[in-house]
């Protein structure tokens, strides 16, 4: 077995870059050849989707084929994306929920991107897979931990990869934690926190033109995400959008690649942020038909995680109550310790070395840290990512996916990363209704975990 102690010291000592060989991607398909063009369908074409088109269609590499999609404003702006970049219009298919099952049917796309409601998910990445379609799948989490399973199983059977589009993972001042990690700079890893800490009230309530012009409506009557997102905040209480604050915890921990998740336990505050929103808001008051609704979800989840090796994580989801975005990263080991705060700017957070700070006791701002320790993806590609979104992250998602596609590279972040970050929904929704009780989280890999290797910016390349 592969043990941080063992890895860190491999690490330092290696050249970057050099410590693994990555696996072929087409695995499924001995003939799979790719052209001169990656030919991309798009499944869902929304505001997040319409980010990555705009990547897409300035690359010459990429053919953009086909869009489906049931908003027919939506198919408009992204045509227009590909029309103020000289690109021909992409087949619409828009009759209908399921007629994005005709753009699998086409046989001039090699992979599609998939970013429509959380529920969509699991149908249409298992069937883009069974059409023989390579999948950038964008993230949530699982409805049922049996979706989990029916990833695994169709690319077990398929072998036709899915890529886990965590762009968080890619944040500047996050690799260059990871960075930092890997050269030993945190000893042996201990605990990490994260999450998705997010004043979402004018997302989930929605009646304007933009995901943050607010207003008290969802559903039918809202728009973007306040269609189909405020149902989950309704019906369910866990931890729903696990993503971002695990990801990149996973990738310092070498999670699915010499350690593994094994249980957890989640807490849920009770649940007036929503209440209030409405109540309070212009277009609400008292006497607002959605004032009368009771919200499952509590304000602030809690989740705890215990590793293989040892480690522990701590997630927080917390996007009901009034507060500045912060994902609260923590990554702590014998020998360091971080803390971000804020949006991870390069001068937000604080850093600790003890050694290396005389034992003072007290915190410095990370940028020198950072900056003379930044990954070198970043430095690499820095031009390429300025305006990009999310501060750049966007691009390194688009790009891993395509270049990996092009290079025939396994992806960095694969169906088991998925199955086992999605798995953490409808866990944390288990031991909350059980009273917090510790549940145990599957073993996606089957025990794969224990010789698969960190792929995960091992390269300035993806």
């Amino acid at each position: 077995m592969t043990t941080r102690r063992n890895f860190i010291k491999t690490a330092a000592m290696a050249s970057f870059g050099a410590l693994v060989l990555p696996n072929s991607l087409f695995a499924y398909s001995e003939n799979f050849k790719i052209d001169k063009k990656i030919r991309v369908g798009f499944i869902g074409v929304g505001l997040r989707g319409q980010e990555h088109i705009k990547l897409l269609a300035k690359r010459n590499d990429v053919d953009i084929i086909a869009f489906a999609d049931l908003n027919k404003a939506m198919l408009s702006a992204s045509q227009k994306i590909l029309n103020t970049h000289n690109k021909p219009s992409a087949q619409e298919f828009s009759n209908g929920e399921y007629d994005y099952r005709n753009l699998l049917r086409l046989k001039n796309i090699d992979a599609v991107v998939i970013a429509t409601p959380w529920e969509w998910h699991l149908t249409q990445g298992v069937e883009a897979m069974r059409a023989k379609k390579i999948v950038g799948m964008e993230v949530s989490g699982a409805i049922k931990l049996q979706d989990c399973w029916e990833f695994v199983k169709a690319y077990e059977e398929t072998k036709v990869p899915i890529f886990m589009m965590e762009n968080v993972c890619y944040r500047r001042d996050v690799m260059a934690i990871l960075h930092m990690v890997r050269k030993g700079m945190f000893g042996e890893l201990v605990h990490g926190r994260g999450g998705y800490q997010h004043d979402l009230r004018g997302v989930l309530f929605n009646d304007g033109i933009t995901p943050y012009n607010s207003g008290t409506e969802f559903g039918e009557k809202g728009f973007s995400e306040a269609k189909w997102r405020t149902e989950h905040y309704i019906k369910r209480n866990g931890e729903l959008y696990p993503t971002h604050g695990l990801g990149p915890i996973a990738m310092t921990m070498n999670i699915n690649r010499g350690n593994r998740l094994t249980r957890l336990s989640s807490f849920s505050s009770k649940s007036v942020g929503l209440h209030k929103y409405i109540v309070e808001h212009e277009k609400g008051g008292d006497k607002h038909p959605n004032s009368q609704i009771k919200f499952n979800q509590g304000d602030v989840v809690t989740t705890q995680i215990a590793c293989e090796n040892g480690e522990t994580i701590l997630l927080t989801h917390d996007t009901s109550l009034q507060r500045p975005y912060d994902l609260g990263f923590r990554v702590q080991g014998t020998e360091g310790l971080w803390q971000d705060f804020g949006w991870g700017e390069f001068n937000q957070g604080h850093i600790y070395f003890e050694k290396n700070m005389n034992h003072t006791h007290k915190w410095e701002n990370t940028e020198k840290w950072l900056t003379e320790n930044d990954h070198p993806m970043w430095k690499r590609f820095e031009k390429d990512a300025n305006g990009a979104g999310h501060g750049g992250m966007d691009f390194f998602v688009m790009n891993t996916f395509i270049e990996c596609i092009k290079r025939n590279i396994e992806f960095p972040m694969d169906v088991y990363d998925l199955a086992t970050w999605y798995s953490i929904t409808p866990l944390s929704e288990e031991s909350i209704a059980k009273g917090s009780q510790i549940v145990e989280i599957p073993d996606f890999t089957n025990g794969q975990w224990k010789s698969r290797k960190p792929v995960f910016g091992m390269t300035d390349e993806f």
